[in-house]
């Protein structure tokens, strides 16, 4: 039951993208007969490095959707301090519901069922403007952010030209 809840769910959110599409990203399914697979193409946020890129990632929803989150990894390759080298998404939204075991989230940082895909995407396109370096996936491009800016604009600017190449 809860299988067919959370495909109706997905599809009425994926109708509703489609109906009214929200500025800096697009969204659609991997393969038509699985509304559990989304790709979604990310176009790099006005004023920031990433700007003028195009980054496809994919979206995996779990079949207890929304009580967990989907997993969240870019294909397209991209240099941030929160999203690993693997292009795994760490974001505080996507991480299980309830507190973290570490201390360093609140609850109502992480997973709510009341988030969408829409929420999700609008967290990713605001990480990218303004990187978490506090709390790194990918620990190289924090310290280029932190400790040689200059060589971490190269990187970015090398894969937002890398992705509009495979537009």
């Amino acid at each position: 039951m809860a299988e067919h809840q959370s495909a109706l769910l997905l599809r009425k959110q994926l109708t509703e993208l489609n109906k009214n599409p929200v500025e800096g990203f697009s969204a659609g399914l991997i393969d038509d007969n699985d509304i559990y697979k989304w790709e979604v193409l990310i176009i790099g946020p006005p004023d920031t490095l990433y700007e003028g890129g195009f980054f496809k990632a994919h979206l995996f929803f779990p079949k207890d959707y929304p009580l967990k989150p989907p997993k969240m990894k870019f294909i397209t390759d991209i240099w941030h301090p929160n999203i690993e080298k693997n292009g795994d998404v760490c974001i505080s939204i996507l991480h299980d519901p309830g507190d973290d075991k570490y201390g360093y989230e609140k609850a109502s940082e992480r997973w709510l069922p009341v988030h969408t895909v829409e929420t999700i995407m609008i967290s990713v396109i605001s990480m990218l403007a303004d990187p978490n370096d506090e709390s790194p996936a990918n620990v190289d491009a924090a310290k280029d952010f932190r400790e040689n800016y200059k060589i971490f604009k190269r990187k970015v600017a090398s894969c937002v030209r890398k992705s509009q190449e495979e537009v």
